[in-house]
């Protein structure tokens, strides 16, 4: 598949990447719910374990390529490392920080993106994706509500791993013009459990008989939420997909009050609708965009 052909969906894009966050928001309830009482290296490395079966299956069976053979295997592996610090370091913070600064301080990351894919990828950044991140980023000031200021490491930990998330997420766009989504799954996974499993004579617990169901249904909900997301990224630039991952955030007070009953605040209310408002001013430029196109294209 060819970079203009991937160009020229966007649309495509933002549907496929806004049920990914989906996907990731109840990823995250599961991991709170699951962090209670298993270590994060435990529960990244079953979560991954799911992965790499269930895409290892898939690979052999359409016969795609070896990653081994890829020009960005090297990508792949550093692309593999970011996650892992991401991951690590959000989950350990959220021990530490409440939701409000945790979510405030993650979401750091889609205007990292918009930048990254400036310096990295030299993709052109128009007035309606600038201000569609930077609303959507208001919104989830304000949804979050921060009474307070975090403690200074878990804070430093959270924006730290907001930059590896946007880091990988450029390196998921560069990837995906030559490798599938699917060998990049089952390669960044692979090389993703691995590194939990040095940790293990120190965390592991054997899981009862929820903490397996919950672990199993953790897998199944990253890959489906990776592939979807991957695939976004094949068809849309990774500045015009950054401010749909403040649409998690929707999502992520939805489970919540469908798992644990909160009632969410009018201030989130407030910052859920300026995040639709940037949601459809995102959507809106890239359709005009799409018809500008159009019409520029020879018959």
């Amino acid at each position: 598949m060819n970079s203009e052909k991937v160009e020229s969906r966007p649309l495509a894009g933002i549907a496929l990447a806004c049920a990914g966050y989906a996907c990731f928001a109840m990823q995250d309830a599961l991991v709170k719910w699951l962090v209670a009482d298993y270590e994060v290296p435990e529960i990244l490395f079953m979560r991954s374990l799911v992965i790499v079966v269930v895409t290892g299956v898939l690979v052999h069976y359409r016969r795609h390529p070896s990653i081994l053979k890829s020009p960005y295997r090297g990508t792949v592996v550093l692309r593999a490392m970011l996650m892992l610090i991401a991951w690590l370091l959000f989950y350990n913070a959220a021990r530490y920080l409440g939701l409000a600064e945790l979510t405030t301080l993650y979401f750091s990351a889609p205007i990292i993106v918009m930048f990254l894919s400036i310096l990295v990828l030299k993709e052109a950044i128009g007035t309606g994706r600038w201000i569609a991140c930077i609303g959507g980023f208001i919104g989830v000031a304000i949804a979050a509500n921060p009474t307070h200021s975090p403690n200074l490491v878990p804070a430093v930990m959270c924006l730290i791993a907001g930059f590896c998330w946007a880091w990988s997420t450029i390196l998921i766009r560069l990837v995906s013009r030559s490798e599938t989504t699917l060998t990049q799954m089952f390669a960044t996974s692979l090389l993703f459990g691995i590194a939990c499993t040095l940790s293990f004579p120190w965390i592991w617990k054997t899981p009862d008989v929820i903490g397996w169901a919950l672990m199993i249904g953790l897998g199944l909900v990253s890959t489906l939420g990776q592939f979807l997301l991957y695939e976004g990224f094949r068809y849309a630039p990774a500045s015009a997909l950054a401010p749909v991952e403040y649409s998690g955030l929707i999502w992520a007070f939805v489970y919540g009050y469908a798992i644990w009953a909160e009632v969410p605040e009018i201030n989130v209310f407030v910052g859920a609708l300026i995040i639709i408002a940037s949601s459809l001013v995102l959507v809106a430029w890239e359709r005009q965009g799409v018809l500008v196109r159009k019409k520029r294209a020879p018959c």
